[in-house]
């Protein structure tokens, strides 16, 4: 891979990673459809050189971790998994916070024995005021009683996921914020300032749903500027992400090994100045 680096909770990794979420059955729920195919899928993402993966116990719930437990354990030295808590997942497979202290100290101990770890690298807080989007709230409880666990020696990096600028100053004010982790992308941009802040601070920005939200408009410029380009929109999209900001740290998921080569080619992708500036001007008024 030839994707620049960035430090991200004391490592230095590659800014196109992977996310595990697809790994998971329909809905994020329940055993994979090929379980053989999602074990080649992570050992594929080590081999290629990616040595960030974003996973969550409640992702299947604990399908995705010990797929990757049994797929790259013992883990590379420099590989950092990052997890996520904050939710669990129904008897519907629905999505519900889960904040308290108990349920975020369970779901601790459910990623160190499913991941098969004595320590996390990254532990963010997934803010469920909303489920959808960042809502204000106060995170101060449950940040706190994850930076108790922290002080345990269970978790090493703490981050925050699915919040707003004010809820990012008051967790720095409990603990050290490694990342935020937030949706963003080509047509959702809402994040810009925040992005900007964090860069200057020297805190990795990690976006999800790196194709999620577009207009049929929108959809129809970065086709075309892929069409041009000879690259899917999924690369494109994701070669812009990369050159928007040093912070940004890429997790595009996948069940399939052909599309994580896809997806990991991007970071070879050059945008000439006349396609930056029509992709730019997706989430311009002209495009809504």
């Amino acid at each position: 891979m030839t994707t620049p680096t960035y430090s991200f909770a004391g490592r230095t990794v590659n800014r196109l990673g992977y996310g595990a979420m697809q790994l998971a059955g329909p809905g994020v729920f329940g055993p994979p459809r090929d379980r053989a195919e999602a074990l080649a899928v992570l050992r594929a993402a080590r081999d290629a050189g990616v040595n960030h993966i974003d996973t969550s116990d409640f992702y299947g719930p604990h399908v995705t971790n010990q797929l990757i437990r049994e797929a790259l354990h013992p883990y590379p030295s420099d590989l950092l998994i990052v997890t996520k808590v904050g939710a669990v997942r129904g008897p519907n497979a629905e999505w519900l916070p889960a904040f308290s202290p108990q349920a975020l100290a369970t779901a601790v101990h459910d990623n160190l024995k499913n991941l098969g770890t004595d320590v996390l690298d990254v532990v963010n807080l997934r803010v469920m005021f909303d489920i959808h989007e960042p809502a204000e709230g106060s995170i101060e409880a449950p940040l706190t009683a994850l930076a108790e666990l922290q002080q345990q020696g269970l978790i090493r990096h703490i981050g925050l996921s699915n919040v707003t600028p004010t809820q990012y100053a008051q967790g720095t004010a409990i603990v050290p914020i490694a990342g935020v982790q937030n949706q963003y992308n080509l047509a959702h941009r809402s994040d810009d300032a925040f992005i900007d802040q964090l860069a200057a601070e020297g805190v990795a920005y990690v976006p999800f749903f790196p194709l999620g939200g577009f207009s049929p408009l929108q959809s129809h410029a970065l086709t075309q500027v892929a069409t041009e380009l000879g690259a899917s929109p999924m690369q494109v999209a994701l070669a812009w992400l990369l050159r928007r900001s040093p912070n940004i740290l890429l997790i595009p998921g996948t069940s399939s090994s052909a599309h994580l080569a896809e997806n990991l080619a991007a970071s070879r992708l050059d945008i000439p100045a006349a396609a930056m500036e029509i992709l730019d001007a997706i989430d311009g008024p002209a495009m809504r």
